[in-house]
């Protein structure tokens, strides 16, 4: 078993997912930098086989229960968008006109709030102040068409809608998600730098872990990636415990969420599996303990504090997941530099161990003592880092043996 989603779905069809739905829609997974091809893959284990993977984005189509499941179980995507129109704009005229002749009417009640968000880049349409307020000048002229009525209210659900000009190339989405996927809601305490839930997610993605295997950080810090790994092992939907801004539009199908929501926990798995997470910062432990148990995995994940030195393990086959220090502060250089070499030598100490490393220091190589077998570009934020893989081996048979 892998966990996650692809035990769930990976033996439906897509139109399976949709049945029900009223309309079909074109749909817009977006994600951080690095990590489209890990969401293509979450859409693909979700039964989904067209899609499209551009830059910061996966298209695919589907209905409303796609937009209820996928909001509730992507786990390294950011938000789920309804591509609603994309066209060439160069002046104010053309982006009014064809953003008029959206129906957005059928998504937007009479008394719905709407909220327009902007961007440009390479556009002749460069005052992204000035595209917001023509957009939701347009969007008000097509409200016009079916309610009748010259002024509205927006006392209602909330609408999200943003323009995004690219080399004069206009799009328009509706977010269908609300404060972004990583927002899990287990975490109520955060370290000192914490990692994105989404990101920590993408990360165990990567390390193609299993239950089985033991999976270790030695900085767990909020303890973000060991529950992220604890959710995946459980085949816990990251969004079963939350709730998304288009549960409130009137037009969505009654029951949508909820069967989403009960196909959910009607396949959490109860495998027992080992996650070690670990600190040198007393606090930062208390806090990822409290927050695995708000995420439900007390059982599965053992919290320690502990210095990186003092990390071992008689076991072998295991995955170290991990986000060290960045030393990004004024005369922390020197301490991460060591922490890196210490890394260095307890990882030569573990027998078959694999380890993933997220960090942006360029010289983390020459300071651990060895190159790793793969790098992937990824975006911490704005920092750009690299992902050093170190691949050990598995048994031969396939099983994790515990010694």
């Amino acid at each position: 078993m892998q966990g996650g989603t692809d035990l769930l779905f990976a033996s439906q069809s897509h139109d399976n997912h949709s049945r029900g739905s009223m309309n079909t829609y074109e749909l817009v997974a977006t994600a951080t930098f690095g990590v489209e091809s890990i969401v293509a893959d979450e859409l693909k284990g979700l039964g989904y086989a067209d899609m499209t993977v551009e830059n910061g984005k996966v298209i695919f189509s589907g209905g409303q229960k796609d937009i209820a499941r996928c909001n509730m179980w992507l786990r390294t995507a950011d938000r789920v968008a309804i591509r609603m129109a994309h066209f060439r704009a160069t002046d104010f005229g053309e982006l009014f006109e064809r953003t008029r002749d959206v129906g957005w009417e059928e998504f937007i009640p009479v008394h719905g709030k709407m909220h327009v968000t902007g961007k440009s880049h390479k556009s002749a349409l460069f005052s992204v102040p000035d595209c917001q307020s023509i957009v939701k000048k347009a969007i008000v002229e097509a409200m016009k068409r079916k309610h009748r009525v010259t002024q509205f209210e927006e006392t209602g659900p909330i609408y999200r809608i943003e323009v995004a000009l690219l080399n004069d190339m206009a799009t328009l989405t509706l977010d269908t998600t609300g404060p972004g996927l990583h927002k899990r809601g287990y975490r109520a305490e955060k370290g000192e730098a914490p990692l994105r839930e989404t990101l920590a997610a993408a990360l165990v993605k990567l390390s193609r872990w299993k239950p089985g295997r033991d999976l270790a950080d030695p900085f767990c810090g909020s303890g973000t990636i060991a529950i992220e790994a604890g959710l995946i092992g459980k085949n816990m939907a990251p969004g079963i415990n939350r709730a998304f801004v288009s549960e409130a539009w009137p037009h969505m199908g009654k029951g949508i969420w909820e069967e989403a929501r009960e196909e959910a926990r009607s396949v959490v798995s109860g495998e027992q599996f080992r996650i070690l997470a670990s600190d040198a910062d007393r606090g930062a432990v208390r806090i990822a303990g409290q927050n695995a148990q708000r995420a439900g995995l007390s059982d599965v994940i053992s919290f320690q504090k502990q210095r990186i030195d003092e990390f071992s393990s008689g076991r072998k086959y295991g995955c170290i997941v991990c986000n060290p220090p960045y030393g990004e502060r004024t005369g922390e250089t020197a301490e991460v530099e060591n922490i890196y070499r210490v890394l260095g030598e307890v990882f030569r100490r573990l027998d078959d161990w694999s380890l993933f490393v997220l960090t942006p220091h360029r010289d983390f190589e020459r300071l651990f003592g060895a190159k790793a077998q793969r790098k992937r570009k990824l975006y911490n934020g704005n920092i750009l880092c690299h992902l050093h893989q170190y691949l050990g081996s598995l048994p031969k048979d396939g099983r994790i043996s515990p010694h």
